[in-house]
C-alpha cells in the first residue's frame, strides 16, 4: 500500500510540474527569486528570471478571451504595455485596468495595453464586458504559465501572477520594468505612463 501511495504521489507532481515544462526550453529548473515581493506584508517566492530594461523580450504564449493562443509577437511592430496582475477580480486590479483603459485612448495608435493574469479567458471576458473595457486586450496564462516564468512573476504555490508592468518597443526591446513590492497595492502609474509616452515619442 505504501509503495501504491508513493507512485499516486508522484505521478500527481509529476502531473503538476507539467505545464512549466512546457513553458521552458529542455525544462530547465525555475529560477526562485525573494525580496521582491509581498502579499498582504508577506513575503512571496517568484519563479522566474527578472526582466530587465534594455534585452530582448521574451514572446510567450497565453490565451485570448475566445481560447485561441496568442503572442507577443502578434504585436509586433506596435509599442507594448504590458501589465501582469494576481486577478481582473480584485478591488486594486480593477482600478489598475480602469485606469489604464481611460489612458490608453490618449497616447498613441502604436500603442496597445495587454493585461495578463491567471484568471480563465471566459472570465475575463466577462469582466471587461461587465467593465467597459474595450481600449485594453485581456489575455490568460493559466494553461502554462509561460509569461509567468518568462518575465518573472509566478508567485510560488499560489498560480497566480505578481503586480508588475513591462513596456515593450516595437523593436521588441524591453524599454521600462516596474516590479510592484506589495501585491495589494497600485503600481506606479505616473512613471509608467511618463515611460509609455517617451518610447511613443522616440523616433
Amino acid at each position: 500500500m505504501k509503495a501504491k501511495a508513493v507512485v499516486v504521489t508522484i505521478f500527481v507532481l509529476a502531473l503538476w510540474a507539467l505545464p512549466f515544462c512546457d513553458a521552458q526550453e529542455n525544462c530547465a529548473p525555475v529560477v526562485e527569486r525573494t525580496g521582491v515581493a509581498t502579499m498582504k506584508g508577506k513575503p512571496v517566492v517568484l519563479l522566474g528570471h527578472e526582466v530587465k530594461v534594455g534585452q530582448k523580450a521574451p514572446d510567450f504564449v497565453v490565451q485570448a478571451t475566445d481560447m485561441s493562443d496568442a503572442r507577443l509577437s502578434d504585436f509586433q511592430g506596435k509599442i507594448k504595455l504590458i501589465a501582469s496582475v494576481p486577478s481582473l477580480d480584485t478591488p486594486v486590479c480593477d482600478l489598475e485596468i480602469r485606469h489604464f483603459n481611460q489612458e490608453a485612448v490618449s497616447i498613441s495608435k502604436d500603442v496597445v495595453i495587454l493585461f495578463i493574469s491567471m484568471d480563465l479567458p471566459f472570465a475575463q471576458k466577462r469582466f471587461c464586458s461587465a467593465a467597459d473595457i474595450k481600449n485594453v486586450k485581456t489575455f490568460s496564462d493559466h494553461r502554462t504559465a509561460d509569461f509567468g516564468i518568462k518575465y518573472g512573476v509566478l508567485i510560488k504555490g499560489q498560480r497566480l501572477l505578481s503586480r508588475a508592468i513591462f513596456i515593450v518597443d516595437k523593436d521588441g526591446i524591453v524599454r521600462y520594468v516596474q516590479y510592484v513590492k506589495e501585491e495589494g497595492t497600485q503600481p506606479d502609474y505616473r512613471a509608467a505612463l511618463k515611460a509609455l509616452r517617451m518610447v511613443a515619442a522616440s523616433p
